[in-house]
This record gives structure tokens, sequence and C-alpha cells, in this order.
């Protein structure tokens, strides 16, 4: 399922950087604005503890996880929606993604430019949204034009018409249309129009190595994390250089660096769980002698649509899904024993697959 999030931000707030740990690549990561140009993509794995365990269960030949695809887009700047810096280019890449990763710099350093002269997390989080916000608005009064024309002559025009006007006014007064109430016909209008500010978002606030070893909020990190938990909801800090860092390493080496920093885990880990989130997916698992996989899949999807991600063949000729609970299978500690004991449940076309089932699916073509 290719689903991707645009990592989006001013020049300079270390977007590259997280994209490079993220990917383990190499995309050039300089001191100066637009060093990004054309959009890089990478296709992560998610972090998984319930592979490793499946693993030990069927001890396979090989263990495949799902993944979370992202796009590292070049900084975006005051003007952009005047095609300042590129601008138009970079919107409209951020215009093929489905979610976005904002990075906002919460770390001083004198020695790493930023293209307003000051660090100001919210104020760089408001020059990013309104940028958004007016080519957002550009497109609704194009949308507008042509709808109010097709709605002297097509009936079915006339709804899309009430509610682009509404939509205007809401936009107009600083709403991003992602927080604009729809209801389920509304919702479909607002599918059609691609905005910009109707994707869903997150905020990473990059720290320095500092802020990370002290455990403690700056007054950047804390007055963004706030203020975004507060009004929005989604938001996380982690040092992107440090991340770098950990990505370089070998396993061994980063498990001493990380216990170095009394971190679990990367923070990478938990951007990546959080992409994955954001973009409203889930995952169910397959496992066998030959392979133990986690597949990927939208949130709500029936088990048909669930399996046509392995093949198209599997949804055409469904007839039913073994299921057993991911929890049950761990419990027994074996698909056998999970099956003896009446754990296994036979589902049909209706049934909605849960983050975590493990599915076996009954065709026939």
């Amino acid at each position: 399922m290719s689903l991707t999030c645009g990592i989006i931000g001013l020049p300079n707030v270390g977007k590259s950087t997280i994209f490079n740990a993220l990917t383990s690549s190499s995309v050039p990561a300089e001191n100066y604005p637009f060093c990004t140009i054309e959009p890089h993509i990478g296709i992560v794995p998610l972090p998984d503890k319930r592979l490793e365990v499946l693993g030990d269960i069927y001890n396979p030949q090989k263990i495949t996880p799902a993944t979370v695809e992202f796009t590292d887009i070049a900084g975006l700047v005051k003007g952009a929606s005047l095609g300042e810096g590129l601008g138009n280019q970079f919107l409209a890449q951020i215009r093929q993604v489905d979610a976005i990763v904002h990075v906002v710099r919460c770390f001083e350093d004198e020695n790493v430019a930023h293209v307003e002269n000051s660090i100001d997390p919210l104020r760089d989080v408001e020059l990013i949204e309104t940028e958004l916000l007016l080519a957002d608005l550009n497109t609704i009064d194009k949308n507008l034009l042509r709808t109010e024309k097709l709605s002297k002559s097509d009936n079915a025009a006339v709804s899309k018409l009430e509610f682009i006007k509404k939509l205007k006014v809401f936009c107009d007064g600083g709403g991003a249309a992602r927080n604009y109430k729809c209801t389920d016909e509304e919702l479909k209008f607002l599918d059609e129009l691609f905005l910009l500010t109707s994707k869903p978002i997150m905020y990473v606030a990059n720290i320095n190595e500092d802020e990370l070893i002290s455990g403690k909020n700056s007054k950047h990190s804390d007055i963004l994390l706030s203020t975004i938990d507060k009004n929005i909801g989604q938001a996380m800090k982690l040092c992107g250089k440090v991340e770098h860092e950990i990505s370089l390493l070998d396993t061994v080496e980063q498990s001493e660096f990380l216990s170095e920093y009394n971190l679990s885990e990367p923070g990478l880990n938990h951007l990546i769980k959080k992409a994955f989130a954001l973009l409203k997916l889930e995952t169910y698992f397959t496992g066998g002698e030959k392979e133990v996989r986690a597949w990927t899949i939208k949130k709500g999807s029936s088990a048909p649509k669930a399996a046509s991600v392995i093949h198209t063949d599997f949804e055409k000729g469904f007839i039913k899904a073994e299921i057993v609970k991911y929890a049950d299978l761990v419990k027994m500690g074996s698909e056998k024993l999970a099956k003896d004991s009446g754990l296994a449940k036979l589902e049909g076309k209706e049934y909605i697959v849960q983050d975590g089932d493990c599915i076996y699916f009954h065709f026939n073509v």
C-alpha cells in the first residue's frame, strides 16, 4: 500500500538530516537554503516487536515488516504560495503526499543559518501554515468559479457549490481545511479539492544534544509542544543529529550508544510509528515456515479488502478468513494449539480486520 508522509519545514531545520537517519541514505544536508530541490523518497521498515515473537513461533526462512514511505521535500519560505523560492514546485510536491511531518527547529546554533535570522518555533509553524493556506485559498477560488458555472446546468453541483462557499469562509478566517467539520457528503467534496491543509499533520521539534541528555524541554521545544498538544495534538521531539549518528552504527554499537543517552530505542522508531498511525494504517500478520509477514491496510478494511493486498485474486475469490488474535497465538505458543483450543475464528466478507490479527485466507479462483 503506497501512502506517503512528506517531510516539510523551513530551510535548515534538519529535514534532510532526519530523512537521512530514517532511510540510512546520504541526501545532502548542507547549511544553505534549497539544498534539497528534487524530492527524495525512502521506504522505511515499521518497528514492530510482535514480528520477533511471531518469528520465534513459526521459525520462518524470512521475516518481512510493514513499511512507511517518506518524502524529503525542500524547504518552504515566505511567499512560496506566490512562487518564491521555487514555491510552486515545492507546493506541488506536498500535494502528492498523503500526510505531513512538519519539522520545526528548536535548537540554537550560530553555525547553522536560519532564514528568519532567529529561533521562534511558533512563528515558523505559522509561516508554513500560512503559505499552505494561501495556496489552498487559490485552489478554492478556482474551484468556486468552475462549480458556479456547472451549477447552472447541473443540479448535482449545487450542493458542492454551497460547501465550497462555506469552506472558503472558514479558510479565509485562518482555519485549516482539516479542522472543518464535514458531513459525509461534504467529506467527499473536500477530498476532491486535494487541499494542502486538509492533510493530516504532525510536528517534530528538532532539538539539540544537550536537551536530549537533560531530558528537559528547552524554552523553544516547550512552547512548541505545549501549543501543539493544546490545539492540534500531534507532536513529538527528537534530536536529528544524534538520530543520524545512531543510524550509521551497527546493532551492537547502537545499543551501547542508546544506553549512554538512557534511551530504550531510537527516537526515529517513535516517529515511524506515529507516521504510520497518521496515515491511518494498521497491520495484520500471516505466518508459516517460509515467511512471517506484516501486511499494511487502511484502518477499517474488510477481510476481502485486506486479502487484496496479498493478491487481487484473494479478494475476487474470497471465501472466508481464519483469524487468530496475536495475543491468543502468543499465549498458546503455536498456531495448532490455538486452533485446538478453539481460538481460531472463521469470519466472512463483513469482518473488519483488527490490528495484529493473524490471518489465513480461504479463497477460490
